[in-house]
Formats: structure tokens, sequence, C-alpha cells
């Protein structure tokens, strides 16, 4: 019986008491305070955050990066990361406060009834071990089952998460499978216990828009279906309203307003949120340079035997963006490894700047290695977790530039007002920042050295959407203002929209469509721009429900009758 059911029962029967409505209560969290540590300070980052979940429902955190929402979610699990402490509040999970347990009592609740999705899977996996024992550990670590039935379990996720060869997918190695892919297996991960209540922190953000509905409509049917509950935080607005039943909206730590999301979306209340769902740009089109500052023509490239890229042509104008997108798997990243030298063409040629561009990095001086910048869709993983900001930024500054002393600070300096962070983020460590933080960082480190191509690897999918807008403003300025030229390879089609003179879709290692950004985006399109179009979010909790049920339904059109 559900939450709803039996609530309608006991309404019926005049026995709503406050006990009944308690124990359909999973999780309450009451004046929550956290502090975070930095210059060997402490200021308070969580001010007095209250909340209440139900089982089976979903609460969707959403706000700026940097409002609180991923230390609110691990502080759900009575955890506070490295540089953290929580000063006040109760976190009560089934009747249990939390906070007053040991560790070795929250870790037999971690993994078994409460479980954790990262924003970022490739730190989060082992590289050394398999996906399908990665799976399996805390289920087997827990006694729920035994190993081979854990297993038969994790393939049974693996195929609802539409991931590739599910029977074989978890023989392969962290390294072996594409960034959205990683990031399914790490659901299917959180997911194998069963757990009464799941942290969701942007689990989608590094899928594309076509992955990205398998994996909502997954998620959501394992919420309805072992009545779960979940906490989902997210920048991405319209994945919210897919997934959550209610909407808290933070800001600085401080929950600025609280409604059902059908409420929220029709009619928010605050200036700040009105903002959020304000933001929607879209950026005028303009006519094309003539100069091509970057050639592909004819690119294959393979890993081994298995083959990448068939017959890649993409031609880049000096001070414009070209967007490539496309699912994942579809070859994107793997074209922005050839173009940077990690991964030779094994046929076709790239020409920058009118010469032949060296197939290998190590062929290329230095002046071309600075010509030539990227931005990594991990941030996690991008940064030295060892190295202060400041060091970071510093080390292409002295190599390329030979900037040290009084004119490396002032660089260093004008760097962070561009990427609007305060000067004083030079002195923590990577960890110490936010996922958005952080990704701001990765693009001040391409930016230092003035590059004339800088290749954006899903730039902005880390940030929320007020954060995302304003890197996209930055870049669009920096355009205008130095003529560089951006390769933008993303999922988001808003994304697209906002910033791309031209589009490539990419589909299985293919271009299957090219052109301008106003006649690709303009009907009739071809059938996987279409699928494209189709999948990204709308800001109707509808959605989800309505795409799946035209798709099923043209499924069953298309299969033979009898």
């Amino acid at each position: 019986m559900s939450i709803k059911e039996a609530e309608a029962q006991l309404s019926s029967a005049g026995t709503t008491t406050d006990a009944a409505l308690k124990s359909a209560t999973l999780l309450q969290i009451e004046g929550l305070c956290i502090e975070g540590q930095s210059e060997e300070r402490w200021h308070r980052i969580v001010k007095g955050i209250g909340l209440t979940l139900r089982r089976g429902e979903v609460l969707g955190l959403i706000g700026e990066s940097g409002a609180g929402k991923s230390t609110i979610g691990l502080a759900a699990m009575g955890y506070a990361r490295p540089g953290c402490r929580i000063t006040a509040g109760r976190v009560v999970f089934n009747g249990r406060d939390l906070l007053q347990l040991g560790e070795s009592d929250l870790r037999r609740l971690w993994g078994s009834k409460i479980a954790y999705v990262a924003q970022s899977a490739a730190a989060s996996f082992n590289p050394a071990h398999r996906l399908i024992d990665q799976c399996v550990e805390a289920v087997v670590g827990h006694q729920l089952t035994a190993e081979d039935n854990a297993k038969r379990n994790a393939v049974d996720l693996f195929r609802r998460l539409r991931l590739p060869a599910p029977d074989q997918f978890g023989l392969r190695y962290p390294h072996q499978v594409s960034g959205g892919q990683l990031q399914r297996a790490m659901t299917a991960m959180a997911m194998a216990c069963r757990p009464d209540l799941i942290i969701f922190d942007e689990p989608t953000t590094a899928l594309d828009v076509t992955t990205q509905i398998e994996v909502l409509a997954a998620i959501k049917d394992i919420v309805r279906q072992f009545d779960t509950a979940a906490i989902y935080i997210s920048h991405d607005l319209a994945v919210v309203a897919q997934m959550a039943d209610r909407v808290m909206v933070l800001r600085y730590g401080e929950l600025v307003e609280e409604a059902p999301t059908r409420v929220m979306l029709s009619n928010p209340q605050m200036p700040y949120t009105k903002s959020l769902w304000a933001v929607r740009s879209l950026r005028k089109e303009e006519e094309a340079g003539e100069k091509i500052l970057l050639d592909v023509s004819g690119v294959d490239a393979s890993y081994g035997t298995f083959k990448v890229l068939h017959d890649v042509n993409v031609k880049l104008p000096r001070g414009r963006t070209v967007a490539v997108v496309g699912e994942s798997g579809s070859g994107k990243s793997t074209l922005a490894r050839v173009i940077t030298g990690l991964l030779p063409p094994s046929s076709g040629s790239i020409r920058f700047d009118g010469k032949k561009l060296p197939a290998r990095l190590k062929e290329r001086d230095k002046d071309l290695l600075r010509r030539i910048q990227m931005i990594y869709q991990m941030p996690d993983t991008a940064l030295n977790p060892r190295r202060r900001i400041r060091d970071i930024l510093g080390r292409p500054l002295k190599h390329h530039l030979g900037l040290t002393g009084a004119a490396r600070q002032r660089r260093l300096l004008e760097l962070m007002r561009m990427i609007e962070l305060d000067e004083r983020f030079l002195d923590r460590l990577p960890s110490e920042l936010s996922g958005g933080q952080k990704q701001r960082i990765c693009i001040a480190r391409a930016l230092a050295i003035n590059p004339e191509l800088i290749i954006c690897d899903e730039v902005t999918s880390a940030l929320d959407q007020l954060v995302a807008e304003e890197i996209l403003k930055l870049l669009l300025r920096l355009q205008k203002e130095l003529n560089v030229s951006y390769l933008y390879i993303t999922h988001d089609l808003a994304t697209v929209k906002a910033i791309a003179d031209e589009i490539v879709v990419m589909h299985q290692g293919r271009v299957v469509e090219s052109g301008p950004k106003s006649q690709v985006l303009t009907p009739p399109h071809h059938a996987y721009t279409e699928l494209l179009l189709s999948s990204v979010p709308e800001m109707d909790p509808d959605w989800l429900d309505a795409i799946l049920a035209k798709r099923q339904g043209a499924e069953l059109g298309a299969s033979p009758s009898g």
C-alpha cells in the first residue's frame, strides 16, 4: 500500500494521529547547521535547514553552485565531508538520529539502507577492479544475498538502465566505458541493495539527452516500485520537474522557498526562485566568418581494433563556435582526443591555421600546445587534489608565458575576476571547492595562456543554470574580445542554442547532420537529430511520462502483428 493510500484510509477513519504520520516519515532533518573551514577559519555554509521526507517521496534540492545542496545531501547520511563539520541539528532516519551514531553503526546503514549517487562517476570507481565486482560489493558486504545472486541482480539493473550488452558490461573496467555509461553503472551500484533512501547528486549531469531519459525513467520506476525515498540534487530545473514531488530552493546555505513541484513551477513566490525559472537565454545568430582555423577532413580513429570515428569532417571558422552534439558513445570526446593529439587518427588529416597538425602530442611544439587548449568534462579528475589553485593556474603561466612574481600574481587575479571567484580561492585545494567552482577553475586554466582554440568538453554540465549562463556569457565575451574559437562538445541542446554558430550531429562515430544552427534546428530534421531534440526535458512534470508513452506506442506500432 502506498503512503497516500494509507493516509487516505487513516483520514477516512478519523484516526490520522501524530503517531501515524510519524510512521510514514523516513527522514526528518531539524535545524541543520554546517560549517566549512577556509584559511584556518570556520564559516557557516548551511544555516538552520530543516526538511521532512516520507517513504516513496522524492525531494528536489536546487540552487546555485555553492548553495549547500551536496553538503545537505551528505548530511542526510550523517556524514560531513573533510573540511566541514556539523555543528547543530538532528538528522533522524527511521527513528534514529544519525548524528548520535558511531561510525560502525553508520557504516552498517550506508549502502544497505542509505545510498549515494555522486556527481562524478569517474572519481567514484576504483580503476583496478571490474564494474560488476564494485556494483555487488555492498550487497555481499552487508550479507544481503549470495554473490552469484547479487551479480544476476546487477545485470538486471544494467539492462534496466539501458547499458550495452548488460550480460558482459560488468566485466569491463571503468576506463573502458564512456562517461555516461559509468554514471549509469554508479546508479546501478547505489540501487543494488534496494535502500530505503537514495541521495542522487546530479546523477544525469554527464549524460546526453537521450540516455538521460532512460536513466530518469529507471530511477523513477525504482522509486515507485520499491517505495524508495530520494533526495534529488540538480541544477537542471526541467529534470527536477520530472523527478521531484516537492522542491526546496536553496541559496547561500539557506532555504529560499519550498513547495510541491507543480505549485513551484506554476507560481514561484520569491524573486530568486523567479530568476532561476527565467534563465532561458538565446544568443543572436551572426554571420559565420570565412577563415577556417580548424579543418578536420575524412578522419577515422580506432581504439585497438575497434573503430570509433568514421570519415568525420568538421570545419571551424576563426572566432566562431561549432557545437558537436550526440549521445554518450557517439564519438564526441574521441574527436577531441584526436584533435589534441592524444589519439592519432588512422586516416584523414587535420589542419590548424592552414597548416597540417602533427598527429601526435609529442610531435607538437610548445607554441602549438599553447594555442590549443581543452576544458575537460570531469573537474574532479582534471585538477590535482594535492595542489592549491594558485599552483594549478600558475604552472601554465610560468611554463608557456614565463610569468613569475608580480606579473604572475596580476594574471592570477585577472583570471579569478574573469571566472567570478574571489581571490581567496587561490589558496584553497580543489576539495574545498564546489563542483561548479572547480569547473570554473578548469576554465581559467584553459584561458590562462591566451589560446586560439578551446575544446570545451561538456564545460557547463556540472553547473547550475544561473552559473552556467554566466559561464556562457563569459565564453561569448572572450570570443568577441579575443577572437578565440570554440569546439563545444555537449549533449545539452539548450546550451547549443545559446552558444553555437554551427552544429555537427554525431551518431555512432559518424556525422549524420551538420550546418548553421538555424538550418540544423529547423524542421525537417534528420531522424537522429529529431530524437535528440525530442529528448530535451521540458518544464512540465508530466513530460517524461508522456514522452515514454509516445515512444512505447511508436515501438508497438512498428512491431509485426500476431
